[in-house]
């Protein structure tokens, strides 16, 4: 009697230990997956700087893709969130510098550059990726 009952907690054990890694395993699976899905913003110059909705086959209209990942992309919607984290005005510099140098030694070079740095969010029901982008302006 005290076997059996030893024996049932045990097979009750290493049945949730399954449990456990099976979860861990697929969740593991979901972020890779995730990760993949958002190097298609990478190619894509109209997805990214902005907040949208859209389905994963708007992204993958440039490339050719089998029609098994076709079909499994177009039911496939994610959220695109965009945040701005910080822009640099380059003709800022150009200011600081003037200033600094004389006048008829140099000629005014400006450069009406302006980076800005922002965090693009890939967001599913399941879940998230994001990545850091840089965009010249």
């Amino acid at each position: 009697m005290v076997a059996v009952v030893i024996i049932s907690i045990v097979i009750t054990a290493l049945l949730q230990m399954m449990g456990n890694s099976t979860n861990i395993f697929s969740k593991i699976k979901t972020d890779s997956d995730t990760g993949q899905y958002i190097s298609l913003l990478l190619d894509s110059k109209d997805y990214g700087f902005e907040n949208k909705r859209i389905g994963l086959d708007r992204l993958t209209e440039t490339f050719e893709l089998d029609r098994d990942l076709q079909r499994r992309l177009k039911n496939m919607k994610a959220k695109v969130i965009y945040t701005e984290l910080q822009t640099i005005d380059m003709s800022e510099f150009d200011e600081e510098s003037d200033e600094q140098e004389s006048d008829d030694a140099k000629e005014e070079v400006s450069s009406a550059l302006v980076f800005e740095i922002g965090k693009t969010t890939l967001k599913f029901k399941q879940s998230s990726s994001s990545l850091i982008r840089l965009r010249l302006q």
